[in-house]
């Protein structure tokens, strides 16, 4: 697998192994040094922001909008990631992430410059396509540097900042609110997240061109073309067409799911959005695995007939829908007027998740390392999972206390992150080295799209049941502010005493719709568990990927991109050499790579 995964990578991955191969142990620390700058960068960074987005909104008379600003966030976070990744595998990792900054850059400005709920909106184009370009490129590079055994660890390295920062976020942007405004609170990172970016870009660009003097950097895939053949050459390295029919069928169908309860389902143009995504849906398995169209698909074939990928990306998709429909997006909305809570501290119990899951995936990474398994961490965590979200049904009422909430936060944390950081481990093991960006991607995408359809279901029950118990619930001398009152979050919390009876009309109006919502995601994320249990329990240590160059864990041998010779990767055994396979034949035999490679171990004894 290893040496099929060499000759079958593209040019942006051959890049990376001869950047890695330039590495010292000591070059290689410095990059990850510099992956945690930014990873402190930007998740300060959104914990701030995150507390901004119902005053932004409600400054434009529009809080009811937020579940919206959440799913075109979602939908760009879903629909980037595809094309970001292969962007990485073509050009360079380094170019990937010089231009998720750029895009992150200008979504800042364009938020903080923003005089309309319209274009706030569409900042968040450029605004997600920078975060999710930087998530995922991050990961991508983390699974580039590291063995399986040690990369559930690494991959905590970007949730380490979450520890301070959760509390940190609300507390900057209470502070921002109070001395300057919302909008300072988005245009200060433009700034701040270039300088953090810094340090990483120069231990690529130095490497690079360690490489470049040393004669291994392959050359350009356009070298040598004319105008045209780059055009063609793109359309195929790219899968063009493909990332295309993902953008278009994601984007049209999840658009749609919040705006129909406001717009009517009688609308045409929701309906002719709906046909035309689910079209594009049925399209991309058929576009995907023909070999003439999609050379070099995004969605590689032999993933259509893995059942560790399919299981992890559906159990990805449920997980974080579920997350969507409980925690994000009206859970601070109604620590504010049911719980009447000052700001710091509702965004705190908010982010206590973040906090419980972060630890929780350091302690479960360390498991991860000795034991060399996944599986039953992540089985485990599904049914905590699911049994978290049935306590906020109980306990997240108005009579409970913010210990009592705050202690279901941290039951849905442990279990959320035993979920989610097996569920990727398992997926990327799943993969060869030129196919782990997609396979990292796919599992990051598939979360993303169950976190915007978890938004807009959160927001089509909100916006279709909150103003109805409104109407039904205030009182005769407030009954005709109810629409002000669903559209601006500071009224509502605000407005009226704890104890009148405005407040209670809004307080029950309010709770019941809460309780809705966490009912659908206590049904969304049972699956979960049945999902888990059909992943293959791989034994980490006797995996090859065909990662090269130095990597966390251990060196590989150096990239050689003339003769093509039998590799040993992070296991301590050696795989015998496959040339002569062919990359079809694992399609025909519908097997996971990793299983077909285990059966070529010398003296390894099969994984359970």
């Amino acid at each position: 697998m290893s040496e099929r995964s060499h000759e079958s990578a593209q040019a942006g991955v051959k890049r990376l192994e001869a950047i890695s191969s330039t590495w010292s142990k000591t070059g290689l620390y410095v990059a990850y040094i510099g992956i945690g700058l930014l990873a402190y960068a930007t998740s300060l960074e959104g914990q701030t922001t995150t507390n901004l987005t119902i005053f932004a909104t409600s400054a434009f008379k529009a809080h009811s909008l937020v579940s919206t600003v959440l799913v075109v966030q979602g939908v760009v976070l879903s629909v980037v990631k595809p094309p970001m990744s292969k962007i990485a595998d073509v050009f360079g990792r380094f170019e990937a992430f010089g231009l998720s900054v750029l895009f992150y850059v200008i979504g800042f400005i364009q938020q903080a410059a923003s005089n309309s709920v319209n274009t706030y909106a569409a900042a968040q184009i450029f605004y997600s396509a920078g975060q999710t370009g930087l998530q995922i490129l991050i990961q991508i590079f983390i699974a580039d540097t590291s063995d399986l055994v040690n990369r559930a660890l690494c991959s905590t390295i970007p949730d380490i900042p979450f520890l301070a920062n959760v509390w940190l976020g609300p507390a900057l942007a209470e502070t921002i609110l109070t001395k300057l405004n919302w909008r300072w609170g988005y245009g200060i990172w433009s700034i701040i997240l270039p300088i953090a970016f810094l340090p990483l870009a120069l231990a690529l660009v130095i490497n690079q061109r360690k490489a470049a003097m040393r004669g291994i950097l392959p050359s350009s895939p356009f070298d040598g073309e004319s105008w045209w053949e780059m055009v063609k050459t793109l359309w195929f390295e790219l899968d063009f067409f493909g990332l295309l029919l993902i953008c278009v069928a994601f984007t049209l169908i999840l658009i749609p799911l919040t705006l129909g309860s406001k717009a009517g389902w009688n609308n045409p143009n929701l309906v002719t959005m709906l046909v035309v995504g689910a079209a594009c849906l049925v399209a991309i398995p058929f576009w995907e695995r023909s070999k003439t169209l999609a050379p070099h698909a995004f969605f590689p074939r032999a993933f259509w007939k893995n059942k560790t990928i399919m299981a992890g990306l559906a159990l990805s998709f449920f997980y974080f829908m579920a997350f969507y429909l409980s925690v994000y997006p009206y859970f601070q909305s109604y620590l504010l007027v049911v719980q009447n809570l000052p700001l710091t501290k509702a965004g705190r119990i908010v982010q206590t998740f973040t906090f419980t899951s972060t630890i929780t995936s350091i302690v479960i990474s360390f498991a991860i390392k000795y034991t060399k398994h996944y599986k039953k961490y992540m089985v485990a965590g599904t049914i905590l999972y699911v049994i978290g979200l049935g306590l906020m049904i109980r306990y997240r009422t108005e009579d409970s206390s913010p210990t009592v909430i705050v202690g279901t936060q941290i039951f849905l944390g442990v279990g959320g992150s035993l979920t989610h950081v097996p569920a990727q481990l398992g997926v990327q093991a799943s993969a060869s080295h030129s196919e782990v960006a997609a396979a990292t991607a796919l599992f990051l995408t598939f979360l993303e799209i169950g976190g915007a359809v978890g938004s807009g279901i959160s927001g089509a029950i909100w916006t279709s049941n909150v103003p109805k118990k409104l109407a039904m619930y205030l009182p005769e001398e407030t009954k005709d502010q109810a629409s002000e009152i669903f559209g601006n979050i500071t009224l509502a919390s605000t407005g009226w005493p704890m104890g009148s009876p405005t407040r209670m009309a809004i307080n029950q109006a309010y709770q019941e719709t809460m309780t809705m919502i966490l009912t659908v995601a206590v049904c969304v994320a049972l699956p979960c568990i049945v999902l888990s249990l059909l992943m293959t329990d791989y034994k980490l240590d006797e995996i090859d990927q065909g990662v090269k160059g130095v990597v966390i864990g251990g060196t590989q041998e150096r990239v050689d991109h003339g003769e093509t010779e039998p590799f040993a990767g992070p296991s301590s055994t050696r795989l015998m050499s496959t040339q002569g396979e062919d990359e079809d034949d694992d399609e025909e035999h519908g097997e996971d790579r990793q299983n077909s490679s285990r059966t070529r171990l010398l003296g390894s004894r099969k994984a359970s």
